[in-house]
């Protein structure tokens, strides 16, 4: 959220949209949106089973994030895959048609504020990002 700036009144200031991405039913994304709630931090949730991101946008991510990051390979999704698509994602190209064809498989919550991204859920980032 952006802060007020000098000689700024609060009517001129605009608030930062903060776009949480994820899917409802994931305990961390619960836990961020509950967090996010609690704090009285309005934002916009993006459920990826109803709104998959596009290749565009995790093209984006996967390179401001990294595919490590971005990508989730403990969940249940990753291991249900074939081993021709895992390897198939060890290379960022590879990685972003795996996560758009299976968006199950991104690191859940994204958070989108400003220019920050952040992938999972970690309070003190979540509260470093969120007082800028």
């Amino acid at each position: 959220m952006r802060q007020q700036a000098a000689g700024e009144d609060e009517t001129q200031m605009t608030p930062t949209p903060i776009v949480l991405y994820g899917i409802p039913n994931c305990d961390t994304v619960r836990k961020a949106r509950a967090w996010l709630d609690q704090r009285g931090i309005a934002h916009e949730f993006v459920d990826f089973r109803k709104s998959p991101p596009d290749r565009a946008q995790v093209g984006r991510w996967a390179a401001k994030l990294g595919i490590e990051t971005l990508l989730n390979r403990r969940g249940t999704t990753w291991r249900k895959l074939d081993a021709t698509t895992q390897a198939a994602a060890m290379t960022e190209s590879g990685a972003v048609e795996v996560l758009v064809a299976h968006p199950s498989a991104i690191r859940r919550p994204i958070l989108e504020v400003g220019g920050a991204l952040l992938a999972g859920f970690d309070e003190a980032r979540y509260v470093e990002v969120l007082a800028r």
